[in-house]
């Protein structure tokens, strides 16, 4: 049997009919497309033709407003700084012995002259001792010289002695009086030393942790003994103070600017007049404390163009501790009738600044803004606003020239955020106030 030849296979093949597959496709999508617009007709009153109203379709966009007004508006510069007690002493003994005794807590407060340890006096009470009997020694020799001396004036005018023999003893007076003058000396240095067996603390601070334990020997250059509780080990030799003492009531603060920032600030120091600084924490929400400039320093940094200044403050609830780091800001002016707007109100573009302007009939036209100081949630505007213009605060993202609106209020509205100047424009963020309305 003979395979039937390709040409007769193919011709007994049934035509393939695609046009139906092709139909079915082309009424689902003009079924898809029929429910997408009724759907989208019938939902023209809710919340998403509200959003879509904007570009044109049925209804108003909602959003939130606020009304520019003027009011005074700080300026600060912005730094960060580094806390400096105000006095930071290092109690070193001043005479060598035995440490008797440490009569201060770690980390209390101390006041100048109070007990902080106490040296073995024993050996220093000898010495005053000793001073003593060779200054009462010296004073009975010279008490017997002036009294032949007084003898030997009266045989010369007998002419019983020689006028040299006189003129010796005068000389003999005269060094024993100079030798009790170097024995009182001597007896007013070792009361001295006896006294330095109380160590004393020389400034008012708060007294950090103990160096030094009772029973070490230590010496004027530090303690021989180092405290344990300090290292771990009780290392002789290792010259160390028995404590250090930081005076943070009044604490300070140094801080460096660019120099194209100091000028204002130099001028009011030159005038007499201190200008306020605020010391934030590490997160910059937290106001720690608020003092005033001190001094600057007398020279710029050649490799960083920065100048170098230094604030204090009372710091009575302690909230600064020595070498810590702050974000400082420092009020360099106020200015008054300064026209504002909530910083959410002001968009960027292109073209720079720009905000949505709400007319009487409820449609927004954007206008070009200058933007200036930013402060405590809200932005100074220099040119393209006046006074009593109502702008759109929130919603921006959903508008356009010429749009219709309708202002809501703010559902769940928060405080304002702050918004900071970039680094070297000489605004910064402000203390917390009341966010205008």
């Amino acid at each position: 049997m003979t395979p039937p030849s390709p040409d007769s296979a193919a011709s007994s093949r049934k035509p393939v009919k695609r046009w139906p597959w092709l139909l079915a496709l082309v009424l689902l999508i003009a079924l898809a497309a029929g429910i997408w617009w009724h759907t989208g007709r019938d939902g023209a009153s809710g919340p998403a033709a509200m959003r879509r109203g904007g570009f044109g379709m049925a209804g108003p966009t909602a959003v939130t407003a606020a009304t520019a007004h003027e009011q005074t508006v700080p300026v600060w510069l912005s730094a960060l700084g580094t806390v400096t007690p105000h006095t930071l002493a290092s109690v070193v003994p001043r005479v060598a012995g035995l440490l008797q005794s440490v009569d201060f807590h770690q980390g209390q407060k101390v006041r100048a002259g109070q007990l902080l340890a106490t040296i073995d006096p024993r050996p220093f009470r000898i010495a005053v001792e000793q001073a003593q009997a060779q200054r009462e020694q010296t004073a009975a020799q010279l008490a017997g010289a002036r009294s032949d001396l007084a003898r030997y004036e009266t045989l010369l005018k007998q002419d019983a002695i020689s006028a040299q023999q006189v003129a010796d003893q005068r000389a003999t007076v005269a060094q024993l009086k100079a030798q009790l003058d170097a024995n009182g000396a001597a007896l007013d240095n070792a009361r001295l030393q006896l006294q330095w067996t109380r160590i004393t603390a020389p400034v008012s601070g708060i007294a950090g942790l103990r160096q030094v334990d009772p029973g070490n020997m230590v010496g004027t250059s530090g303690a021989l003994g180092v405290s344990s509780a300090a290292t771990g080990t009780s290392a002789g030799g290792a010259a160390t103070p028995i404590v250090t003492i930081a005076q943070v009531q009044p604490i300070e603060v140094t801080f460096a600017l660019p120099q194209s920032q100091v000028g204002p600030l130099l001028r009011q120091l030159a005038a007499d007049r201190h200008a306020t600084v605020q010391a934030w924490d590490a997160s910059d929400t937290h106001l720690l404390a608020q003092g005033r400039l001190l001094a600057a320093d007398n020279q710029i940094s050649t490799t960083t163009g920065t100048l170098s200044l230094r604030a204090r403050f009372d710091n009575p609830q302690l909230t600064l501790v020595p070498n810590a780091f702050v974000n400082v800001r420092v009020l360099e002016r106020s200015i008054e009738h300064a026209l504002v707007v909530p910083s959410t109100a002001v968009a960027v573009g292109a073209g720079g600044d720009y905000v949505y302007v709400i007319r009487a009939d409820g449609v927004v036209h954007m206008h070009d803004v200058k933007a200036g100081v930013a402060w405590d949630g809200l932005t100074q505007v220099l040119d393209g606003l006046a006074a009593g213009d109502r702008v759109v605060t929130a919603g921006l993202d959903h508008l356009r020239d010429g749009a219709h609106v309708k202002v809501v209020p703010a559902q769940g509205a928060s405080a304002p955020r702050q918004r900071h100047a970039p680094a070297g424009s000489g605004a910064g963020m402000g203390a917390p106030a009341a966010a205008a309305h």
